[in-house]
């Protein structure tokens, strides 16, 4: 009995000093310090990480901004939506971006990891723009024609 527990001992140090030596090499590089590409590098991770919160900060001031003025040129149609409001998905689209890539560290997984995570969005976003565009002018429509009175 003493004889099994010293050899699953031995596995079990075998295998964990495998594993800390494979994870040396990402650990030592494993954050990357640079955001937009490359454009911007940074020193260290708590300096990335105000880097993204002030990008982050200055696209939801955009946001706010837009909110609170709305420009009258922004308020023309575009496949049955303001400009405004498209305006308002694509800021939106770009922070949740950001906050996935560099907050929950999808850029330094592996390829196939970042594609399970990404592609099913690049199919879903738009396909979930396509029936809020589609419902909402039935909507209107419906509304407007007068068969349905706004009761709501």
């Amino acid at each position: 009995m003493a004889l099994c527990r010293f050899g699953l001992g031995i596995c079990i140090y075998i295998f964990l000093s495998r594993l800390t030596q494979k994870l040396k090499p990402m650990a030592e590089g494993a954050h990357k310090l640079a955001i937009f590409r490359g454009l911007l590098k940074f020193k260290s991770n708590v300096q990335k990480i105000w880097g993204v919160l002030i990008f982050l900060s200055i696209v939801t001031t955009v946001e706010v901004a837009l909110g609170i003025i709305k420009p009258d040129f922004l308020m023309n149609y575009f496949l049955s939506m303001k400009l405004l409001n498209w305006i308002f998905i694509i800021l939106t689209l770009v922070k949740a971006y950001y906050i996935a890539w560099d907050f929950m560290h999808v850029r330094d997984e592996r390829g196939s990891l970042q594609g399970a995570i990404v592609l099913p969005l690049i199919i879903l976003i738009p396909y979930l723009i396509f029936i809020l565009i589609l419902e909402a002018d039935y909507i209107f429509e419906v509304m407007n024609s007068g068969f349905v009175s706004w009761n709501f």
